[in-house]
């Protein structure tokens, strides 16, 4: 195990503590669901809410970017075995000949979006793979991949190459290879989901790797160059703020750039809805509520700030202002196009969003019949085209007053009253260049952003908000 950070934790208990009250106030005011409820603004519209669409509906009027530049990801949708939380389809088990299928299929449907966007190359400014478990190829499926997937991309602008990675997929002999074979195709970047540094919370997330495998993952990636971010999950039943704090404390020792953490979401964001919301409704496992899944928030955001980390991304600790994910900061803050290749993946682009199936034999067969597999997505209105605008840059980071107009042809105006109302409850400050959160808004910023949703697509109904001033569903602009 590694060395434990020591920390007085009287004093970061009684901040949390004190900062209840906040939540209190604003949970009077109707800003957070009095249910307990919390679902997060990923992306807008939510993934769960967008309307069928075909490939003719979602092209016909779409022009490159002037650089011709895009941010890219590729989705492997297999893993081991199913974690409880999941939000997303995959398959399980090793199913090696279905993975050499898949495979096959992402090649060809690399070759069909080139073909739409009449392109020999894409040239790419960031990249991601995820999953699903992308590591979870043998070696051989691994290099495969790698090969056809970079022949198809320019990098000669790629700023950064990540790769989300299981601890169990980097160890041992198979787990080195695939390191090497990472590092040969220019991934620079691993995302490693530890999840706990509790091998009893572990388990209850039906994970299948143990805190000495997280470990021993972080120490053999560091061996071999890359930059490292790990990732926890907080508010899963069976924790509690002790256990927290000492996966906090553990993180902070050890040789990596970037802490991230992730509240449990139960009720599905993705395609897929996950067990965990089955298991808290039959009373199998206890739910966490708000008294008890905050304060792990807020005292780990205090911990980490403390020892010098900074928050350069929401959710995403660095020690340097310089280590966060380029993908995330491109397409969430800059808005730039990216695109998206693989099962449930999206392509974010500057006036539309596009979103491929959910189902393994669709998937299959819209690219056997040299289709895109796309279903749904949106050419997004004017008005659409501000929420977007104004909801993920605000989230992440903050919104540039001159940016706005440039990406959306509004006026930031457009939300003043909903902009002023925050600012009198202390989350937003502004001035004449940017709209940001405040401190307390960045710790809300899920729920600050979804106050510029449109009514239908607020993620719960009006009833579970109470009926302050802050409820969502009032004063919405039009």
């Amino acid at each position: 195990m590694a060395n434990m950070l020591k920390t007085d934790r009287s004093e970061l208990i009684t901040k949390s503590q004190q900062f209840m009250g906040q939540y209190y106030k604003l949970k009077e005011a109707g800003f957070i669901s009095r249910r307990g409820n919390f679902f997060p603004s990923v992306h807008y519209p939510p993934i769960t809410m967008y309307p069928r669409a075909t490939q003719t509906d979602l092209f016909y009027s779409y022009q490159l970017p002037h650089d011709r530049l895009f941010d890219v990801y590729a989705h492997l949708p297999f893993c081991q075995q199913r974690c409880l939380f999941c939000h997303y389809p995959v398959r399980l088990g090793d199913r090696d000949s279905e993975k050499d299928i898949y495979l096959n299929a992402l090649e060809k449907e690399m070759d069909l979006y080139l073909q739409v966007l009449g392109l020999r190359q894409v040239k790419t400014r960031s990249i991601l793979v995820g999953g699903g478990t992308p590591t979870f190829l043998s070696p051989v499926q691994l290099k495969k991949f790698l090969g056809f997937f970079v022949k198809r991309l320019d990098m000669s602008c790629c700023e950064q190459f990540s790769y989300d990675v299981d601890p169990t997929t980097l160890i041992g002999s198979d787990g080195m290879e695939r390191l090497r074979i990472l590092r040969d195709h220019g991934v620079n970047r691993l995302t490693i989901g530890v999840q706990s540094f509790n091998d009893q919370t572990l388990a209850n997330m039906n994970r299948h790797h143990t805190v000495a495998e997280s470990l021993k993952s972080i120490e053999e990636s560091r061996k071999l160059g890359f930059k490292l971010n790990i990732e926890f999950i907080f508010g899963y039943p069976g924790q509690t703020l002790a256990s927290w704090l000492d996966d906090i404390e553990m993180a902070m020792t050890l040789d990596v750039d970037e802490i991230q953490l992730y509240r449990l979401k139960v009720r599905a964001y993705g395609d897929y809805q996950g067990p965990i919301r089955e298991l808290i409704e039959k009373r199998s496992v206890n739910a966490l509520d708000d008294d008890e899944t905050l304060p792990m928030k807020k005292t780990a955001i205090d911990l980490l700030t403390s020892h010098g980390f900074k928050e350069n991304i929401r959710r995403v600790f660095s020690r340097t202002v310089t280590d966060y994910s380029r993908y995330a900061w491109n397409q969430c803050c800059l808005l730039y196009d990216q695109i998206g290749f693989g099962l449930t993946a999206f392509s974010s682009l500057r006036d539309r969003f596009v979103l491929n199936t959910q189902s393994f034999d669709e998937y299959y067969a819209m690219i056997a019949d040299g289709k895109l597999p796309v279903n749904r997505g949106l050419v997004r209105s004017r008005e659409e085209q501000m929420r977007w605008g104004m909801i993920l840059p605000l989230k992440n980071s903050f919104v540039l007053k001159s940016r706005f107009q440039e990406d959306t042809g509004g006026s930031i105006e457009f939300f003043r009253d909903t902009i002023e109302k925050l600012k009198q409850y202390g989350l937003l400050v502004e001035d004449d260049v940017k709209v940001q959160t405040t401190q307390l808004g960045a710790f809300f910023a899920d729920e600050v952003v979804q106050q510029f949703h449109k009514v239908e697509y607020l993620p719960f109904p009006c009833d579970d908000y109470a009926p302050g001033a802050l409820n969502p569903y009032r004063g919405q602009q039009s």
